[in-house]
């Protein structure tokens, strides 16, 4: 479950730019080919915020969807798995792979 490593890295960095502040909420921006699993990602988020100025925070996912652009045959958009509906298999990822701190709300 690498959801775990993760979270623990998120807390890890949002308690140390809080400031002492409490945090209530955090946005993530999370890419289709992460592999994380929303439920386990929200599961191991609570367990790493316990005992921090997070603890209790919401944890907010924002889906992001995998795109990319062939370069056999120029189409460019979303992408299932990783060939293009040409066949091809060459083809440049451009989103999917964000694990992004989007915003923290503290107070």
């Amino acid at each position: 479950m690498h959801e775990l490593a993760i979270a623990q890295s998120v807390v890890e960095t949002v308690c140390s730019r809080a400031g002492g502040r409490r945090v209530h909420r955090v946005t993530l921006r999370i890419g289709a080919l992460t592999a994380v699993v929303p439920e386990a990602m929200s599961f191991s988020f609570d367990l790493a915020t316990e005992g921090t100025v997070a603890s209790g925070a919401r944890l907010e996912m924002l889906a992001v969807p995998a795109a990319g652009q062939c370069r056999a045959c120029g189409a460019a958009g979303p992408i299932d798995g990783l060939l293009c509906p040409c066949g091809s298999a060459d083809v440049e990822v451009t989103a999917g792979r964000e694990l992004q701190i989007v915003s923290m709300e503290v107070g």
